[in-house]
Order: C-alpha cells, then structure tokens, then sequence
C-alpha cells in the first residue's frame, strides 16, 4: 500500500510527522508523502523517520490557491530547502495569522465565541490555529457535537468564505512547485464539484501553467468518479497519482491511512511512485505517463 496524501500537526493534522510515518508504517505502507497545507517544516522529521522505519518517502505539500475553496495543487519530490518554497511557506503563515482574528471575529457573530486558550489546547505549540483546531474547541465547548457539525454549520460554509485569506494564483501556486524541483498534481478533483466541461476546462488551464498530474485514487472517490479522472489523465497525458489525505481519526474520522489507495495492485502502485519519480528527474516522455485504462 501507498499513501501519497497525509497530514500532520505542522498544519490541520492531528499526529506528529514522526507519528504520522509511524502510523503509516502500522498499515502496512511501503511509501508515504506528507503534503501539510503551505508548510515544509515537518518534512525532515518524517522523512528521518521514514527511513528509520524502511519505507519510502516522498517529500511533499499542499497549496491552497484561488478559483475555488478545495482547489489545491500538491506538490511531489519538492526540494524543502528551496529558499523559494521557504519564504512562500513563511509568507503562508502571515496571511493565517491574519486569518485567526477574524474567524474569532465571525464565530463570535454567530453566537460561538472562543477564546486563544480553548483554540490553543488543540493546536501544537507555534502552528498557527487552523479550522480543525477551531473545530475541536467547539466540540469541547459543546456548540456542536462533532468535528464534522462544526464544519457544516460554521467553518466550511459559502458564508465562511468571508474569513478566507489571500491565496496565490493556481499559476503562482503551480511554479512554487516547479521552482522546487517538484511535481505539481491537482488534488481530489470531486471536491471541486464541478461539472465534467467545466473540469475539463480547468484542467487544461493548470496544465497551461503546467500541471503534471492528478490524484485520480481518493478516499472519497466513488468508483465512476476514478474512472472519469483517469481519463481526464490521459486525455491531457498526466500522471496519476493516489492519495487518502488522512488527518487523523478526531478530525477525519472516517479516512484512514491507505482510504482509497488500498484496492491499487503492486503494480499500479510501483507505476506511480515510478511515473512520479520520472517527473521529479524530467526524464520523461509524454507516452511514459500515459494511464493504461
């Protein structure tokens, strides 16, 4: 099994990396990626931890950028010494502590007012408070019964939005990426629920600013979904790639590590991490990532 979309505490996670590649290796994984949302900074304990535990690793991100609220570019094989990717990461961590005050802000006009110190208990110490972590907080205030409640109610609403920081464009987001030495893949392209033209035609936008893959393999994915994002994958002559986006059981309790990469065989899965690893050198050819369907 492989699991090429994982989330630790370094953003909205819940364990640490070196508890993130731990539980991978619990599951059995041969190799993981750890995409934390505009952070690098757990990158090195995993990848130690990684190869302490003999898998293999691939150091990866999650970059959240304009055009829709789950229109994410996650970026493979990513030099996390760039000094690029570290000042754009840096620059990420301003535009969320902007972002705290005025969640506080909006949750107090909806009638759930929290203070730092109950956000703080659920967030690890200097990782700026997330949704999840405000999240949590509501739970054990008791404005809502569940991590999920509180999203639906209050955190992933139209109306949230208004709270939304700054985001790069999707061909800022794309050439962080690239200027890193990485690969950059659409991430869980239902979340955008779009209709299948208007995929189409952002697809073929991103890969104008040049997109190199998409994560066809998701948790959620019902089996016609993969298939439609498979063909979108060879239509554009883009890699495929797999990914659970595991963030832990008390905020996505019902996505494990290894959701939706678990039914690959070794032979799809080796595919990937091969295609992936092309990309990364830019030693392929357009027929090399080519899906076979």
């Amino acid at each position: 099994m492989i699991d090429l979309h994982l989330h630790t505490n370094v953003s909205d996670g819940q364990y640490s990396p070196k508890e993130t590649v731990h539980l991978a290796v619990c599951k059995g994984a041969r190799c993981i990626a750890i995409t934390d949302h505009d952070r690098i900074s757990g990158l090195r304990e995993a990848e130690a931890a990684a190869k302490d535990a003999g898998i293999g690793f691939i150091p990866g991100i999650e970059i959240s950028v304009q055009g829709n609220r789950e229109l994410h570019i996650l970026g493979y094989h990513i030099d996390y010494t760039h000094l690029g990717l570290i000042e754009a990461c840096d620059n990420f961590i301003l535009l969320r502590e902007q972002r705290v005050t005025r969640i506080y802000e909006y949750l107090r006009q909806k009638g759930v007012p929290l203070d730092d110190k109950q956000v703080r208990r659920h967030a690890p110490q200097d990782i700026v408070a997330g949704r999840p972590h405000f999240a949590r907080a509501m739970v054990e205030a008791g404005y809502v019964s569940s991590v999920q409640e509180a999203f639906d109610k209050f955190l992933g609403t139209p109306e949230f939005d208004s709270v939304e920081r700054t985001k790069p464009s999707a061909k800022e987001g794309i050439s962080m990426i690239l200027d890193a030495g990485g690969v950059p893949v659409l991430a869980h392209p239902a979340l955008l629920k779009l209709d299948d033209k208007n995929l189409e035609e952002l697809i073929a936008a991103l890969v104008s600013h040049g997109l190199m893959g998409i994560e066809c393999h998701y948790s959620t994915n019902t089996l016609e979904q993969t298939e439609q994002y498979l063909g979108c994958a060879k239509r554009f002559d883009l890699l495929v790639t797999c990914g659970s986006d595991f963030h832990g059981e008390d905020i996505k309790p019902s996505i494990g590590i290894g959701s939706g990469t678990d039914t690959l065989s070794d032979v799809e899965a080796e595919s990937i991490l091969k295609r992936l690893k092309l990309a990364a050198d830019k030693k392929f050819k357009s027929a090399e990532l080519r899906v076979e369907l």
